[in-house]
């Protein structure tokens, strides 16, 4: 078994940690507190080719595999998780879910601007009652000649407020209650409207929105796939989503660590540094060994995925142990900063607040432990 990863994939996590680095970083907070989409980092995503990782060259994209985009939604979501939340529901849940499901003349049209960036991809199946419950969506499709008329809700939608380009699931009431079906929908199609935006507690950056449809026209030519496949489009986008929510996690747990090593070494407390005491030698060292653990976690699922295999357990461990480390190293990495890491000038509020939403969005934790359980129990 190797685990070296490939001078390409070392090229790309050093090149995507530099940008993190230089140009996330330093702006992750100030974004935070606007609470709005970082449209400049999406353009300087889209100039590093990051917004079309996984999609085919033939459509604009660089042909990349899961467990690379894994790599750079870390080194990412290390600087800024908001800006990997963006990344995450652009290209995997919207984006590569048309390559997957889509028919070429769909991809043709749509994959390639949304590769460059040059349009912003988004994913709408959540409803105020259907969360982790899909099968109960109240959106409707209904078909009118060459069209489907479509009429409902989205909340919680990531990219909503801005989005060009969103794959959106409702129900055929003729084949209910196996009639949830996708659909591509565009901005400016008559009935489409975004609605009010939501005020987050973290990843605020990465900017969520209500979307609305009143008698949507959409084109028939604009159906993903065949009618009724909406639940299986759905489940296989969201387990392709869980791999980088998974990493999202990762890149802030490994952020809490990172910063929590460097206060240690200069906070010093009873004539010398904390780092010198064992209760927070061992927090640190717990910190470290559940990261290494998540990250494997991470690659398996994704070199899983990326070989044809069958993943979903996997990717539904890795969203589960590598979101709430990253709760737990937020958790411990205020402990460590002590008073200071309670203001809102420390980097662990902010890490502390983003980490709770991974453990909520593309399925719960208590989603995750059903899809671990029943694959477990057959």
């Amino acid at each position: 078994m190797d685990f070296e990863l490939t001078e390409e994939q070392k090229m790309l996590q050093t090149m995507t940690r530099n940008f993190a680095q230089d140009e996330l970083e330093p702006i992750a907070d100030e974004l935070d507190q606007k609470n709005e989409f970082p449209h400049q980092n999406f353009k300087r995503m889209a100039e590093l080719g990051l917004t079309g990782m996984i999609i085919p060259t033939e459509y604009g994209g660089s042909g990349s595999d899961h467990l690379s985009l894994a790599i750079a939604v870390e080194e990412i979501s290390k600087a800024c998780a908001s800006t990997g939340d963006v990344l995450s529901a652009h290209l995997v849940i919207c984006s590569y879910t048309i390559n997957i499901f889509g028919n070429e003349e769909q991809k043709k049209k749509y994959l390639p601007p949304l590769a460059k960036g040059e349009k912003v991809g988004s994913f709408a199946v959540t409803e105020p009652e259907a969360g982790s419950d899909i099968s109960r969506i109240q959106t409707t499709a209904v078909r009118d000649g060459d069209d489907y008329i479509l009429n409902g809700q989205k909340v919680f939608i990531t990219n909503g407020d801005v989005c060009d380009v969103v794959v959106v699931f409702a129900g055929i009431p003729e084949l209910a209650p196996r009639g949830m079906t996708a659909f591509i929908v565009e901005k400016g199609m008559p009935g489409f409207t975004k609605g009010k935006k939501f005020d987050k507690v973290g990843m605020r950056a990465g900017s969520t929105a209500e979307l609305l449809f009143d008698d949507c026209r959409v084109p028939a030519a604009n159906r993903l796939s065949e009618e009724g496949r909406g639940m299986k489009i759905a489940l296989g986008s969201l387990d392709y989503g869980r791999i980088h929510v998974a990493a999202q996690g990762l890149g802030i747990a490994q952020a809490a660590l990172e910063k929590s090593v460097a206060y240690s070494k200069e906070r010093v407390q009873f004539g010398a540094p904390i780092c010198q005491n064992q209760a927070i030698a061992w927090k640190l060292a717990d910190m470290a060994t559940e990261i290494e653990a998540a990250r494997l976690l991470v690659y398996k699922a994704a070199y899983l995925a990326d070989h044809g295999q069958s993943f979903g357990k996997n990717a539904a461990m890795a969203k589960l142990y590598a979101t709430e480390l990253a709760m737990r190293s937020a958790h411990q990495g205020i402990q460590i900063f002590g008073g200071y890491g309670y203001m809102m000038d420390s980097p662990m509020q902010r890490y502390f607040r983003d980490a709770k939403l991974t453990e909520i969005y593309e399925g719960t934790s208590e989603i995750q432990r059903l899809v671990i359980s029943r694959a477990v129990l057959g």
